[in-house]
């Protein structure tokens, strides 16, 4: 959970650092986009086509209303982790994820970008290859004119990808994945024997369908797959954001998850079902972005999460305050803030 209001707040800190609008494109219109009478983007047409085959091409924002981003394991079995890989998560989660090589280390993050990439992304489709780009500057290469996956490649941060196509569907082969970086926020592992295989289908102008699919024998028991999808991004342009600029979360990142623990208090039940139920959180630079976050009571605990999966605990530090993963939460008679480094965040409780 923290992790993905983090990869929301990093899109809203470079919004708001940029340089003048009209230096970055941010809002022109993008032409070519069928608009309804008051010139809104109109995004549930159907998907262009090229070649016979539909075009990718354009800026996606992938959602982030979900827990895989924290825990891409989530609908695994408890067995189907092995113990080595389960062991090396929860150390990672008890460290407040301090030694994700990527958000806090600023290298390439590797496998999470194919299914949830922080901040925009950009594909470029021609017929012998498809390039994707991100907002860390980053860049994947799909090749598409048929040739093989290298049978023993040097291993990457992006890993090796070639496409094909299945009726309208682009099937994405990845391999040769280096083992330093983590599967999701939370800090699962992979091996450099990692196989990854997306299915990316256009359903609509403005949306994508994704479902990836991962492999990885050494420290899970099975294949699983994972859904995603993107929304066209429209009337705005891309803008770069560099990890390593400004960095100054390390220096704050000191204790441990369960250090939190000590510092609770008993907080009456009748008090606690009173936060329970569905927020709502808008990004404020972006306001067709948005996420859900349940609040759950299981006897005298509150939990949170994202979509309904991967159930966090929150520790009372006051009846108003409680710590989920090092992050502060106040709760309010109408809405909830998250306290982080960037600033608050404000989330409305449904009605």
């Amino acid at each position: 959970m923290w992790r993905f209001c983090k990869t929301l707040v990093v899109v809203g800190v470079v919004t708001l650092a940029a340089p003048p609008v009209n230096a970055q494109w941010i809002k022109l219109k993008t032409p070519g986009i069928a608009r309804t009478a008051d010139g809104a983007p109109d995004l549930k047409g159907p998907a262009p086509r090229v070649s016979g085959k539909p075009d990718l091409t354009g800026l996606w924002r992938f959602s982030g209303d979900s827990a895989y981003p924290a825990n891409v394991t989530v609908d695994l079995k408890p067995g189907e982790v092995v113990p080595a890989a389960a062991d090396l998560y929860k150390q990672r989660m008890e460290d407040l994820g301090k030694d994700d090589p990527s958000t806090f280390r600023c290298l390439p993050s590797g496998p999470r970008q194919l299914y949830a990439p922080a901040g925009w992304v950009r594909i470029i489709q021609t017929p012998a290859m498809i390039v994707i780009l991100y907002e860390d500057l980053l860049y994947r290469q799909i090749f598409m004119d048929g040739r093989e996956l290298p049978t023993d490649p040097n291993p990457s941060y992006m890993g090796y990808s070639v496409g094909r196509w299945d009726g309208d569907t682009l099937v994405v082969d990845s391999a040769g994945f280096n083992d330093r970086t983590w599967l999701d926020y939370g800090g699962h592992p992979h091996s450099e024997a990692l196989r990854m295989t997306e299915r990316l289908r256009r359903t609509s102008l403005g949306r994508l369908d994704v479902e990836v699919r991962f492999e990885d024998p050494k420290f899970y028991a099975r294949p699983w797959n994972v859904p995603a999808h993107a929304e066209l991004v429209v009337d705005t342009e891309m803008l770069e954001y560099v990890c390593s600029e400004n960095q100054k979360d390390v220096e704050h990142l000191v204790g441990k998850a369960s250090d939190e623990k000590k510092l609770a208090i008993k907080v009456a039940p009748q008090t606690l079902t009173k936060y329970t139920g569905r927020y709502t959180f808008t990004n404020p630079q972006d306001p067709s972005d948005v996420s859900h976050i349940n609040v759950t009571l299981a006897g005298e605990t509150l939990f949170m999460d994202v979509g309904g999966k991967d159930k966090q605990e929150m520790i009372p530090l006051s009846e108003t305050t409680f710590s989920m993963m090092g992050i502060r939460v106040d709760f309010l008679p109408d809405h909830l803030i998250f306290h982080i480094v960037e600033g608050d965040m404000k989330a409305t409780k449904d009605k």
